[in-house]
């Protein structure tokens, strides 16, 4: 599920993950990789993307470890009704701190 939140923000963005119950995972080009639990399966898997002031979310719940290293499980919900809570969790948490 991709949704955007209109900067500027207080927050930096790792101050802000944590916030949101979010563990760094790894930063990859303008992207970082945070999850949710930090350990184990299922768990939220967020990528955050900064564009000017604002920050573009793509989030998902992946429900298993993939199978084989390097290979993803293909067990990941975009659109299911507890992604949707989820997205709307953090966006009121952002609503909070601006």
């Amino acid at each position: 599920m991709k949704f955007v939140i209109k900067g500027p923000l207080k927050e930096n963005i790792y101050s802000l993950s944590r916030k949101l119950g979010y563990f760094f995972q790894e930063k990859s080009g303008n992207e970082i990789k945070l999850v949710r639990p930090p350990k184990g399966f299922p768990r939220f898997h967020l990528i955050l993307k900064i564009e000017g002031e604002d920050l573009i979310f793509n989030l998902h719940l992946d429900q298993k470890a993939p199978k084989y290293q390097g290979i993803p499980a293909h067990s990941r919900e975009y659109e299911s009704e507890i992604v949707k809570e989820e997205a709307e969790r953090i966006k009121k948490i952002i609503e909070t701190l601006k």
